[in-house]
């Protein structure tokens, strides 16, 4: 069963190719997507990963949370459900 992953406090720099690159030391990467600002095309600083089994994430969340990674000390935690969005009456 796959896993999924938060990682926060991502460099601007780094790429689903290299987050990606990042944690296929730890398993099988099956997807890994930073999260991009739809107003600035740019990262918004955070991403998941997906890995193919629980040990090889949690092993990446052990070994990589709070490690430098292009110029930043990474977050890395088992990613939460989204919770659901309420709607808002603004207008």
């Amino acid at each position: 069963m796959s896993q999924k992953i938060y990682v926060g406090n991502l460099g601007y720099s780094v790429t689903n190719e290299s987050l990606s690159d990042k944690f296929a030391q730890f398993g099988t990467v099956q997807s890994s997507k930073v999260i991009i600002d739809r107003d600035t095309n740019r990262s918004k600083g955070f991403g998941f990963v997906e890995m193919s089994s629980k040990n090889e994430a949690s092993r990446a969340i052990s070994d990589l949370n709070g490690t430098e990674f292009e110029g930043r000390a990474m977050n890395v935690s088992e990613a939460k459900e989204m919770a659901p969005r309420t709607s808002s009456n603004r207008w």
